[in-house]
């Protein structure tokens, strides 16, 4: 790689020659402050917060997209860039609402931070003309404050150009310039498929995640409620951000006591219906295989992707796994299979999943996830809410002692964790499916090739002499691409694996922020790290999920288990 020498506030910097000012600051820890910038976006320099001073250019320049040169000089801290700095800052207070303290995104607020270290403190320009807007909270997932909107256009990137949903973008001009939806629509009224990435993205509180927390409490303090909760598998791996744990921290025992301190009455792990999942989509698979079935089947996990395939490839839907989620499936075992063995009346059951996912709260809404006699799950809070009632509830979430899941439905082998990350749904599927069709306890148990946050992963395996062409994607925009290709009759495939979110569930739009790719690859180690450190590593081997087809389902893809565990879609016409 050809590296450039450079000069940065007097430090001595080389970098490489396709760099920017702003990337080669940061390899030599200077801090350049941002907005617009999102390290897994492309840069655009639209909020000019990051100019600095570089020799050779005529006046400020954004360093986040002006590259670096043999020799130049950058200085980041002068009279003129601070002066400069304050005042974009300012600009943007002066139609900003002043409601700082009362705001859901006060102390995790970009804008309000860069004015702290900025010392912000005058607002000179507020007799200007405010912005007013109706607030959008149309849907179950998101909701939309223009009023709160800098215009730094992360959303849009997010979802053009990594998403490929193209759901907003910049409409008027000048003063009421806005980022909208088409024709300035409500979110339940476009094709938005709910991901949340945007949310994940947003330096302000423009876009967030609906706000359930309060309609879990209210649960809670009910005493005629019985309050269970499932947790997803790459909660465990990036809860401990919200608490100032490093990335990656595993924090599965303390999660569990916390959540218990709070008032659930049952903690469950969603691990548990992660192995269930692949014990009724594994067999789906092989049944598809030997017996002429739709092929390429693709899996049917991620709810942001089922949404996007009803909206935009309603044609392909036969494609899909009618296994319901992990989510979908522990909704219904908790209101029929724990009842009828805990001997609690369903109708007084709340049933509560803590998902890196915002999509999960509109998938929990729908009409085919009712199979329980009830609305199978009846609130969904992300791992970012989670984090908040543990604050709102004084626990001092690293000083709790480590607990356990309650049983039954408290066991998840290795292959139900790596859900949590993109390649684990096929990972696992492929551990059960090999045995399945072998009728071996076949004694390889990492595919190596599906993992990584490559945006498509193929491999060709062999199993018991038949070659198994497979594909993993993550993120909407490879998912598309990828179904492209099946309605072309061109993707040459047996099963595909789909997550909405870049790198799976470890970077769902619910997840503490900020997220990057270092961020994410750290909880992606963790995930595998317990998958690895698991005695039972295949979902067809957990203990639980044996005595649940033993004494009660029957066997996978029988009567009651596709009454339970099986849904169909419908396409969406938004």
């Amino acid at each position: 790689m050809e590296m450039v020498n450079l000069t940065i506030n007097g430090v001595k910097v080389q970098a490489p020659k396709n760099a920017t000012i702003l990337e080669a600051a940061k390899s030599a820890g200077i801090h350049i402050p941002t907005l617009c910038y999102h390290p897994d976006l492309k840069p655009e320099g639209a909020c000019r917060l990051c100019v600095v001073e570089a020799t050779g250019a005529r006046g400020l320049v954004a360093s986040c997209c002006y590259p670096v040169a043999e020799g130049m000089v950058v200085q980041t801290n002068t009279a003129q860039v601070r002066k400069a700095r304050r005042l974009v800052v300012e600009l943007l207070l002066a139609s900003h609402p002043k409601g700082c303290l009362s705001c859901r995104k006060s102390g995790d607020c970009e804008l309000q931070r860069i004015a702290a270290d900025l010392d912000v403190r005058n607002h000179r320009f507020d007799w200007g003309e405010r912005k007013t807007y109706t607030l959008d909270d149309s849907n179950p997932c998101l909701v939309r404050d223009q009023e709160k909107c800098i215009l730094c256009g992360r959303c849009i990137r997010m979802c053009r150009d990594v998403q490929g949903m193209n759901v907003y973008s910049f409409a008027r001009r000048g003063f009421h310039a806005m980022v909208a939806a088409a024709f300035e629509q409500d979110l339940s009224k476009v094709a938005c498929s709910f991901c949340g990435q945007c949310s994940a993205v947003c330096p302000t509180a423009a876009i967030m995640e609906k706000d359930d927390t309060e309609r879990v409490w209210d649960a809670i303090h009910d005493p005629d409620k019985i309050v269970v909760c499932q947790v997803a598998p790459s909660v465990r791996v990036a809860l401990g951000e919200e608490v100032g744990l490093a990335p990656g921290s595993i924090v599965t025992g303390k999660m569990v006591a916390g959540l218990k301190a709070m008032g659930f009455d049952k903690v469950f792990d969603t691990n548990f219906s992660a192995d269930l999942t692949i014990m009724e989509e594994g067999h789906e698979f092989v049944d598809r295989l030997q017996h002429g079935g739709v092929l390429p089947m693709v899996t049917s996990c991620s709810p942001g992707w089922v949404n996007m395939c009803e909206l935009k490839y309603p044609d392909l839907l036969p494609h899909l796994s009618t296994a319901k989620s992990p989510q979908g499936m522990f909704g219904a075992v908790i209101k029929t299979y724990w009842a009828e063995k805990a001997n609690v009346n369903p109708a007084k059951i709340v049933s509560v999943s803590v998902m890196p996912c915002i999509a999960k709260k509109a998938e929990c809404v729908r009409p085919q996830l009712r199979d329980s006699g009830f609305q199978d799950v009846d609130i969904v809070i992300t791992t970012r809410e989670l984090g908040k009632m543990l604050r709102e509830d004084g626990i001092d979430f690293t000083r709790l002692p480590d607990a356990e899941f309650d049983s039954p439905l408290g066991y998840g082998s290795g292959a139900g964790a790596i859900f949590g990350t993109t390649g684990g749904v096929m990972e696992a599927a492929l551990r059960t499916v090999a045995d399945v069709v072998t009728g071996q306890d076949i004694q390889q148990v990492d595919y190596k090739a599906v993992r990584g946050f490559e945006e498509t992963k193929e491999a060709t395996l062999n199993i018991a002499g038949k070659e198994i062409r497979i594909a993993v994607c993550n993120t909407l925009g490879s998912a598309m691409k990828m179904m492209d290709r099946v309605r072309a009759g061109t993707a040459n495939y047996h099963f595909i694996e789909v997550m909405a979110c870049p790198g799976g569930c470890i970077g769902g739009g619910g997840q503490p922020i900020p997220t990057s790719k270092a961020i994410k690859k750290k909880r992606m180690e963790a995930i595998y790290s317990i998958d690895s450190n698991s005695k039972i590593r295949k979902s067809h081997e957990n203990p639980e999920i044996k005595i649940l087809y033993d004494t009660w389902m029957g066997k996978p893809l029988g009567e009651k288990a596709h009454r339970l565990l099986h849904t169909h879609y419908s396409p969406q016409n938004r």
